[in-house]
C-alpha cells in the first residue's frame, strides 16, 4: 500500500523581523536585522546583552480572547500567534467539516518564561550567611508568597501544545519533543510520519522558543557559544565567516497545517508545497561536539532525499543538481559551520558546490527549538517565489566554508528554472539531526 502523499496548506510565524509570512519575507531577502540590545531584563553586565527579540509582538493582534492565554509564557504566545495564521491561511477556520479527532498536533516547544526575579529572590533571602547554605524553610516561605501557582505551571512545555490544542480543537495524536535546536523540524517530520500511516487527516506541527531570558542567556554564555560582538551587534551573527564567534540568541515560532494530499484536495484547499521527505539521526559522539566528520548529517539528508527519492549526486534532466537550495542549520559557530559544509560536501560530492546553501540566523538569530519550522517556512518561500534568502554579514571567506552560501544579497534564480526542492536542515546540541525535503506542487 502506497503512504499518501502529505501536503503543506497553511503557514504562520513569529519572528524577530516581524509576525507575518509577506512582510518577514520581504525583510529576510533584504538582509535586515532583527538583533538589538536586550530590553526584557537588565542584561548590561553580560558578556552577551543583545539578542533578537520579537518587539511589538501583540497576541491580540492575532486572536479573539486574547486575555484567556495572559498567564502563558512568550513561546505559548508565540505559538497561538503562528497557529492562527497557518489557520486562517489554510481555510480550517471556515472548514466546518474536519472531525477534532482526526485533527492532531505535534509541537517542538520550549520551556515557558521563567519568573527568574521571584525565583533568584527567594534564593537570596533565604540564603544563612553563617551556615553558607539556603535555609530551605525560609526559601518555601519567601516562594509561597512571590511566586504563581499558574505561572510555574506554565513553565512546563507541554504547555504550550495544551493551549494550541485547546484554542483549535485539536483532539487527535498530541506530541511534543525537546530535542534543542533540531525539535521545529523533528515536529513536522514526525507529523507527517502520521499522516502517513493514517493516524489523522490533518496535523498542526511546529516549534516555539524563548530563551531570552536570565537562565536561558547565562547558560549559553557559559558554553562560550553565543557572539560576543558587543560592539557591533547587529552584524554580530556572521555563519559561514571566518571572523564568526557564536549565534545570536533569537525567539518566536513557527506553525504549520499540514494534510493528507486527499484531505486538502476534498475541500478545496490550495496546496502551498509538499513535504517529500524526513530523516533523523543521532551523531551518538560527544554531548557538547557534533561528529567532526558530519556522519549525523550526513544520515539525516541522506534520509531525506532516500524518501523524496532523490539521488543527491545524480543531476536533474535540466543539468542542475536535484536540490536547489539548502536551508542551512548556519548558526555562526566555528565547528558548527564548518562541520555543516563538511557533510553538504559528503552527500552531494561534486555537486555540493553548486547547491545554493544559506543560514536566515544571519538575520533572524537562533530561534532554538522554533528555529526548523520557521527556517522550512522561508524553503516554502522560496518554492514560491523563486528568490534564494542571503546569508548576511558574510565578508571575509574561511577557507574550511567554500560553498556557495548567497552571500549578502538575496538571489533571484527563476531565470534557472526556479526553486523545485529544498532541504532544511537542524541539528540539535547533544547530536540530533533532522532535515525535512520540500518540493514544489504539482510535481
Amino acid at each position: 500500500m502506497t503512504a499518501p502523499r502529505v501536503v503543506i496548506t497553511g503557514m504562520g510565524w513569529v519572528t524577530p523581523l516581524g509576525s507575518d509570512i509577506p512582510t518577514v519575507w520581504q525583510r529576510i531577502l533584504a538582509g535586515d536585522s532583527g538583533i538589538n540590545r536586550v530590553d526584557r531584563f537588565d542584561a548590561h553586565t553580560f558578556k552577551t546583552n543583545f539578542a533578537a527579540q520579537a518587539t511589538g509582538f501583540n497576541l491580540a493582534d492575532h486572536i479573539d480572547n486574547a486575555h484567556e492565554h495572559a498567564q502563558c509564557g512568550h513561546s505559548t504566545h508565540f505559538a497561538l500567534a503562528a497557529a492562527a495564521q497557518a489557520v486562517r491561511q489554510a481555510g480550517l477556520d471556515r472548514y466546518k467539516a474536519l472531525s477534532p479527532r482526526r485533527f492532531g498536533i505535534y509541537m517542538g516547544a520550549g520551556e515557558g518564561t521563567l519568573d527568574f526575579a521571584n525565583y533568584a529572590a527567594a534564593h537570596v533571602g533565604s540564603y544563612d550567611q553563617a551556615k553558607q547554605n539556603c535555609d530551605g524553610r525560609a526559601f518555601a516561605r519567601l516562594a509561597l508568597a512571590s511566586m504563581n501557582a499558574t505561572t510555574e505551571i506554565e513553565q512546563e512545555p507541554n504547555l504550550t501544545l495544551s493551549h494550541v490544542a485547546w484554542r483549535f480543537g485539536c483532539r487527535g495524536p498530541a506530541s511534543n519533543c525537546m530535542t534543542a535546536c533540531a525539535a521545529g523540524a523533528q515536529s513536522v517530520g514526525e507529523a507527517c510520519e502520521l499522516l502517513r500511516r493514517g493516524d489523522a487527516d490533518v496535523m498542526l506541527a511546529g516549534g516555539a522558543h524563548s530563551m531570552i531570558h536570565p537562565l536561558g542567556m547565562t547558560g549559553f554564555i557559559r558554553l562560550t557559544a553565543m557572539s560576543r560582538r558587543v560592539d557591533d551587534f547587529t552584524h554580530a551573527a556572521r555563519p559561514f565567516d571566518r571572523t564568526r564567534d557564536g549565534f545570536v540568541m533569537g525567539e518566536g515560532a513557527g506553525m504549520l497545517v499540514l494534510e493528507t494530499e486527499e484531505h486538502a484536495k476534498a475541500r478545496g484547499a490550495t496546496i502551498l508545497a509538499e513535504v517529500a521527505g524526513f530523516g533523523s539521526s543521532a551523531d551518538a559522539y560527544r554531548i557538547t561536539d557534533i561528529q567532526p566528520h558530519g556522519k549525523g548529517a550526513i544520515a539525516s539528508m541522506a534520509a531525506a532525499c532516500k524518501q523524496a527519492g532523490i539521488d543527491p549526486r545524480t543531476p536533474g534532466p535540466d543539468g542542475r543538481p536535484p536540490v536547489h537550495y539548502i536551508s542551512a542549520h548556519g548558526t555562526g559557530t566555528k565547528e558548527n559551520d564548518k562541520i555543516e559544509t563538511t557533510a553538504v560536501k559528503g552527500l552531494f560530492g561534486d555537486l555540493a558546490p553548486k547547491v545554493p546553501f544559506s543560514s536566515v540566523k544571519s538575520t533572524l538569530g537562533h530561534l532554538i527549538q522554533a528555529a526548523g519550522t520557521v527556517e522550512l517556512i522561508t524553503c516554502v518561500m522560496a518554492i514560491r517565489t523563486g528568490m534564494l534568502p542571503p546569508t548576511m554579514n558574510l565578508h571575509t571567506p574561511d577557507p574550511d566554508c567554500d560553498l556557495d552560501y548567497v552571500p549578502n544579497a538575496a538571489r533571484d534564480i527563476n531565470a534557472q528554472g526556479g526553486v523545485q526542492v529544498c532541504l532544511s536542515n537542524s541539528f540539535g546540541f547533544g547530536g540530533q539531526n533532522d532535515t525535512v525535503c520540500v518540493r514544489a506542487w504539482p510535481a
